[in-house]
């Protein structure tokens, strides 16, 4: 049914009132949406996913309009079912529980058509939903007793290998490297994507190796993570958040705290093993007792946290890939965040412990290779029949730095929705 022009502006003060409709949210819409057109599916149904860390909470739905195409065979035509729509990427901190759970309460009108078995949440009685990551385990008891939503829990390690191979092997423009703050974009063959070592960089690190689709192993992996930098970010510099940390490291001097190879050799360096008078001998080298942690500034020690932090995961990376003859790592993972310094830096350890051998790939969607991995999961979806060629990623002439938002605002979208047949 269609509803009234009124009960459609009623829906979107509702929404208004209730908080959701605001600038000022605890989620953002800066990774690109994707287009996906012609993706078979064998019924009308809900996709959306949820991978739920301990820190953020990554959501990924697609907002999609169902079609009726007719194909040929040998026994005649026959009648199928295409999805063609825009995946879209959300962000949370998980802490703001009521707020995730709002939002997908907001966008059930995209999703769930109105019918007898709709109860008063919004949402289908005995929903189930596809869901990865910790908190999926955690917060089963709160979607099923508030909203009679059961998760699929979908192995978090297999979805973050499932979402980088699908983006990686189908979508354009979404692999690059990012060297001395300049993007580039890295097409890669489907025949020559395999092996690489996924590191993906959350509150720890994991560190996989992907022989295939479906084929993978878990090698090894780091507590010391995104998660531990703010920690201690958050001790020494009374940061609230780990994109304020982002912020004050690029106002930053990380020389004031570490002690590097000139400082012990001189302005030469040390060029008989390739050691630059700027190389870090050792993190946060020149603190010592001598010194109240008052005496420190904010920003400097942010940087010097960051840039220790971003080499030793490219080190890290690169002494598992070398014994498995890699050549080739792509970073993901929520800590990465689209951010210049932190890309650079990456790309310039591994430049530097690989002798120029191997490159850092970063994907666009760095931060949702499990909420794409687990909606994939959705036996409703036929990876089998995909298009051939790659699908388009996003606007090219919208296209700039990474960090931008390209989604537009929570309020034209919400009237987007209201405006659809439901």
């Amino acid at each position: 049914m269609e509803r009234s022009k009124c009960q459609q502006l009623e829906e979107v003060e509702r929404l208004r009132f209730n908080g959701l409709i605001t600038q000022q949210q605890p989620f953002n819409h800066q990774n690109p949406t994707l287009l996906l057109p012609k993706l078979p599916i064998d019924s009308d149904s809900s996709l959306i996913s949820l991978d739920i860390g301990g820190t953020l909470v990554k959501v990924v739905y697609l907002v999609r309009e169902n079609k009726k195409c007719m194909t040929s065979c040998s026994d005649g035509a026959i009648e199928c079912h295409t999805l063609d729509g825009t995946l879209h990427f959300v962000k949370f901190e998980t802490k703001f529980l009521n707020q995730w759970i709002q939002f997908l309460h907001s966008q059930r009108l995209c999703f769930v058509g109105e019918s007898s078995d709709v109860q008063p949440t919004g949402f289908h009685k005995n929903m189930t939903i596809k869901a990865t990551g910790g908190g999926a385990y955690k917060y089963a008891d709160i979607f099923r007793d508030r909203l009679d939503i059961t998760f699929d829990i979908v192995d978090e390690i297999a979805s973050t290998v499932a979402g980088a191979n699908f983006l990686l092997q189908e979508i354009d423009q979404e692999a690059f490297t990012h060297i001395s703050g300049k993007k580039t974009y890295v097409n890669i063959d489907h025949c020559d994507l395999f092996p690489y070592l996924l590191v993906n960089v959350g509150s720890g690190v994991s560190i996989i190796k992907v022989t295939g689709n479906k084929k993978f192993e878990r090698v090894t992996g780091t507590q010391f993570g995104g998660g531990t930098i703010f920690g201690f970010a958050s001790l020494l510099t009374n940061c609230q958040s780990y994109d304020e940390l982002l912020e004050i490291s690029q106002r930053g001097d990380n020389r004031a705290l570490d002690l590097t190879v000139g400082d012990i050799y001189g302005d030469t360096g040390y060029p008989e093993h390739n050691l630059s008078a700027s190389a870090i001998a050792s993190c946060f080298g020149k603190v010592n007792g001598n010194k109240k942690l008052s005496g420190y500034k904010a920003e400097d020690m942010a940087a010097s946290l960051l840039r220790n932090f971003t080499y030793l995961i490219a080190q890290i990376s690169y002494l598992v890939a070398a014994p498995l003859g890699i050549k080739r790592i792509c970073f993901g993972g929520s800590y990465i965040r689209g951010h210049a310094s932190t890309m650079d830096n990456i790309s310039y350890g591994l430049n530097f412990w690989s002798k120029g051998q191997v490159a850092a790939v970063f994907l666009q969607h760095e931060g949702f290779l499990g909420a794409v991995g687990a909606l994939l999961n959705y036996k409703k979806i036929d990876l089998n029949i995909l298009v051939p060629h790659k699908l388009t990623a996003y606007d090219s002439s919208r296209l700039s730095d990474v960090g931008e938002e390209f989604h537009g605002k929570l309020e034209e979208r919400v009237e987007d929705c209201l405006n659809r047949e439901v």
